[in-house]
């Protein structure tokens, strides 16, 4: 399953190799040997390996960096996903959040600037850095729109593996195929944001729900991290319904936030909600 999710992953990495080059290479490097080095520290010690996980959770990782975050920033934010996301609670199969997500978070918060402001123009190899900022923050602060078909393709700045939103529809029909992916999780997060989208949209607090829906994030965080089966519920019940709180809460932030992006929020909310709707589903079935 862990080696699916990297074969889904590795276009859209490769895409943004194009797009960024040796920056997207020198955090590579470093995420991947921090997660793998803080894994094997830590299940060295009861006397078992380092799983495949580690990598899906590095590659997501990576990809969901601005283009100019700095290499020990990167550094640290895998190190303490890794350890405080999953390993203290027991390593792979018992880590109740999703460790790209709890590493995300960590350096988002703490280096806000960086996290924020960190954004270029996709393209040439990376060489040529031309700062600008996201698409979501442009429509919150001016108003302007951007172009669809750019933004469909991915030429539109952004993490670095956030807007190959044609990459990410394939990885999502093959993750489905193969029974990777839960279509459920993925249906309904899609479907409850961009009803809220709409709703908020003709309540006058948004502009462009379409731009609004393809910016950001949302379907990157959707395909490939609300889906992560270890720290969402079990109960396929429980998938609607986990899929239904991170895309509200995702646009919720979006909309009435300091943060322009709410999806590694939402994200982590449904890791802690996740088994409570188990228990409660569970509990449910057996009174019928």
């Amino acid at each position: 399953m862990m080696r699916r999710v990297l074969y889904a992953l590795a276009p859209i990495y490769l895409f943004a190799l194009y797009f960024y080059g040796v920056r997207l290479l020198i955090l590579s490097v470093v995420v991947f040997a921090g997660g793998i080095f803080t894994e094997y520290i830590m299940e060295k010690r009861v006397n078992k390996k380092v799983s495949e996980a580690v990598l899906v959770t590095s590659m997501l990782f990576v990809l969901s960096l601005p283009p100019l975050t700095p290499w020990w920033i990167a550094l640290i934010g895998i190190i303490f996903g890794v350890l405080f996301g999953k390993e203290v609670f027991g390593g792979f199969g018992r880590n109740p959040f999703n460790p790209a997500i709890v590493g995300r978070l960590f350096i988002y918060i703490t280096f806000p600037n960086v996290m924020t402001y960190g954004w270029m123009k996709p393209g040439g190899f990376g060489i040529d850095v031309v700062t600008t900022a996201t698409p979501l923050k442009i429509m919150r602060d001016s108003g302007e729109t951007i172009d669809l078909l750019k933004a469909f393709f991915g030429f539109r700045s952004g993490s670095m593996g956030e807007s190959f939103i044609f990459l990410i529809i394939i990885a999502a029909i093959y993750l489905i195929y193969t029974k990777t992916a839960s279509w459920k999780i993925i249906v309904s997060t899609f479907l409850s944001a961009t009803a809220l989208t709409y709703i908020f949209y003709f309540a006058g607090f948004i502009n462009f729900p379409l731009e609004f829906i393809m910016s950001g994030s949302l379907l990157f965080v959707t395909v490939f991290m609300a889906t992560d089966p270890i720290s969402g519920p079990k109960n396929q019940k429980a998938h609607w319904y986990y899929g239904l709180l991170i895309g509200t809460v995702t646009i919720l932030i979006r909309t009435f936030s300091l943060f322009p992006e709410g999806t590694s929020f939402a994200v982590l909310l449904g890791n802690t909600f996740a088994p409570l709707m188990d228990e409660l589903l569970a509990k449910k079935k057996v009174k019928k």
